[in-house]
């Protein structure tokens, strides 16, 4: 119940930040399965300020409708910063929002290896005016359902320019 009511207040907060700068986001989101856009889009108004949400589970999702090329999958895996940074470059490109965020992860209880293990998760970030958010790895609990909402969370921190009080609610 408190994960739930502290992803609200990061949603909010995301919420409040972009619509006062007239923005609108897009995310891209694999492992997350579409959690971090239901977050958002929980939040009443949303449509102000979320312009869609990519779920691009499959590496052939992310190439199709993201643009990420196959190549910077084969060569450094479908879960790693490059190709996360390239996930939120194609949501931005193929979309009406200003920026994006992407996620992509192994969320498990299979598929981890000794490099990515269950629970490695790596978030994007981009923007039309084409300034490169540094890409971030982070490293939740080794099964799903305690890596997808810690890695959601962290999306949602992320998104907002507010850092402070982020920090504040993703630690609640």
């Amino acid at each position: 119940m408190a994960e739930s009511r502290a992803l609200a207040q990061l949603a909010e907060l995301v919420g409040d930040t972009l619509h006062k700068r007239s923005l609108m986001v897009a995310t891209a989101e694999s492992c997350t399965a579409g959690l971090v856009s239901a977050a958002i889009t929980d939040i009443s108004g949303a449509s102000a300020w979320f312009e869609r949400g990519f779920v691009t589970y499959s590496n052939e999702a992310k190439s199709q409708m993201l643009g990420v090329p196959a190549t910077l999958i084969r060569e450094h895996g479908a879960v790693s910063e490059p190709v996360a940074h390239a996930m939120a470059e194609g949501a931005v490109l193929n979309s009406r929002a200003q920026v994006a965020l992407a996620v992509t992860g192994v969320a498990g209880p299979t598929g981890g290896t000794p490099d990515k293990p269950v629970g490695m998760v790596c978030f994007g970030w981009s923007n039309r005016l084409q300034t490169r958010g540094k890409p971030a790895t982070s490293r939740a609990t080794a099964s799903r359902s305690g890596c997808r909402p810690p890695s959601t969370r962290c999306a949602a921190c992320s998104t907002s320019s507010t850092p402070r009080k982020a920090r504040a609610l993703r630690a609640a």
